[in-house]
């Protein structure tokens, strides 16, 4: 193609034409002659290099761009030059400030009547927003898998818990004060709730945890642990707390938002050693369309937004994208589990609602989290009334089907319902179960069974039973809660259910309220 300077006006004519035609593209496109000088330029280029057309015609990379860029241009323009191939690749430019772009460029050769090149037509699309897309997806299908594989290990783990923190109360029970063994099994108990709270956490994280969620003011939560949060954080970072007038309500576990806020609030501590200021608001917000590719993938929708904003240290790119994985931590050995920031994330995750981050170094950080509007009164709700004990003479009238894989777990329930007076009848899974049942000439009083039993599984064995004993009460118990089990409805309208591990304390007593509660109400046929 000859210099631009020496076309006819027929030459010039087609050119006109060409750049007609490239203006109807929403992508970037441009010609350059022999010499890489632009010979077409269309508006999209136009207004990506923020110049009138006519600055852009004649000139060479190097006088548009940084040495660099038209280093790495020039290069590849020869290429397609000296080879009479297209070229194709994906660049990273600067955009707006302190953004860059990602460009998926194709370059090909312009021949003249022989085949030769004799220059070279460009087109560039900006697919920044979709890279950031693709990649948001991926890590959402890596922090799923990650959290897949955490449950798991929380539900074995739970299952061995339960089981320690049995026999661990028994020998409490049994050794005097003044004996070693008595200061041994403490230290055993303090080592079990140490790690029963890495597994509360991992469920939270794996979105696997029991919530009882409910309709609230989130300025409300706010309010409740902001109390405690001035002496968590220390006098030297000032705590302020910014609500909103009319904030909608949300549905969610108010004790899992209070976690969720306490685990922000410990984040942004320890990322202002020196002092600093932690912000939380409340705000009702309306997202749309844009904001799947400005900031982060969201339903469109209304929100109640929880923010928490900090002075600190901010973080580097590398640390965000990690930033939700359980167990990674930028804090010194002994200093963090990595398990408060995925926490945070499964209890939002498991809310139906959204987290975004915000954070560069030496600038701080901000966290927004997006709760789903809900159109629904919110529920004022005080705390239950503990159950009154029955009589020894009623537990020892009453009879408990007890069901559960694990034979650890079974073995120790029953000895602990045994020494509380009860009748037991036991089986490790549903078909076993059914024939107990059948076979037993008497009342039973309560069905003690595991969730996640093999085949049937914990909530078809009790519709099953419930057939023919409607007057049988139910008790679920589990090491964790998957999301088919909870829109399955076995957790809702007040089913009673115990998270292993747990206490023979706790077990006692939630026995003992479901037994003096309701009966189970017949299934929908």
């Amino acid at each position: 193609m000859h210099n631009v300077d020496r076309l006819d006006e027929s030459q010039r004519l087609r050119i006109r034409r060409v750049e007609t035609l490239f203006d109807a593209l929403s992508d970037m496109a441009w010609i350059k002659d022999q010499d890489l000088r632009y010979v077409v330029a269309n508006e999209a280029f136009a207004r990506f290099l923020g110049r009138p057309r006519e600055e852009i015609l004649r000139r060479s990379d190097l006088e548009l761009f940084s040495q660099e860029m038209a280093a790495k241009a020039e290069e590849k323009d020869r290429t397609v030059l000296e080879t009479g191939k297209s070229f194709r690749s994906s660049e990273v430019t600067p955009g707006a400030p302190g953004k860059t772009l990602t460009l998926e460029t194709t370059r090909h050769p312009i021949r003249d009547a022989d085949g030769r090149p004799i220059g070279i037509a460009g087109i560039a699309r900006d697919v920044t927003g979709q890279r950031e897309l693709e990649s948001q997806l991926l890590q959402s299908q890596k922090m799923e898998a990650v959290g897949r594989l955490a449950g798991g290990i929380a539900h074995d783990f739970n299952n061995i818990l339960t089981a320690m923190t049995g026999y661990c109360e028994m020998l409490l029970g049994e050794v005097g004060r003044a004996e070693p063994g008595k200061t041994y099994a403490e230290e055993i108990r303090k080592g079990i709730e140490r790690a029963s709270g890495l597994t509360r956490q991992l469920l939270a994280f794996s979105r696997r945890q029991v919530l009882e969620p409910r309709v609230l003011d989130l300025d409300e939560v706010v309010a409740n642990v902001g109390r405690m949060l001035h002496r968590l954080i220390g006098e030297d970072i000032e705590l302020r707390l910014v609500k909103s007038e009319a904030l909608w309500p949300v549905r969610a576990d108010p004790g899992q938002l209070e976690q969720v806020i306490v685990n922000l609030a410990v984040n942004a501590r320890d990322a202002m050693a020196g002092g600093g200021k932690l912000t939380i608001e409340t705000r009702n917000v309306s997202l749309d369309e844009s904001h799947r590719q400005k900031e982060f993938w969201v339903e469109p929708g209304d929100y109640v937004q929880l923010s928490a904003a900090d002075t600190g240290a901010g973080m580097t790119a590398e640390t965000r994208a990690r930033l939700f994985e359980p167990f990674f931590t930028t804090k010194a050995p002994g200093k963090g589990t990595g398990l408060g920031l995925s926490t945070v994330y499964g209890i939002v995750k498991q809310s139906g609602g959204y987290i975004w981050v915000y954070s560069e170094p030496g600038q701080g950080t901000v966290f927004k989290i997006f709760l789903p509007r809900v159109a629904a009164a919110v529920e004022r709700q005080g705390l239950p009334a503990p159950p009154a004990d029955s009589l020894a003479e009623a537990r020892e009238a009453q009879t408990i089907l007890l069901v559960d894989d694990e034979p650890e777990v079974r073995s120790l329930i029953e000895k602990l319902l045994r020494r509380e007076g009860y009748t037991i009848l036991s089986a490790s899974g549903p078909e076993e179960a059914l024939s107990v049942g059948a076979s037993h000439a008497g009342r039973i009083d309560l069905l003690v069974t595991d969730l996640g039993l093999p085949g049937t599984g914990g909530r078809k064995l009790s519709e099953e039973i419930i057939r023919s004993r409607p007057e049988i009460r139910v008790l679920y118990i589990s090491g964790y809660t998957d999301d088919t089990v909870l829109r399955s409805g076995a957790l809702e309208a007040g089913a009673a259910f115990l998270q292993k591990p747990f206490s023979p304390d706790a077990l006692a007593r939630k026995v003992r309220s479901v037994l003096d509660g309701p009966s189970a109400a017949p299934p929908n046929d």
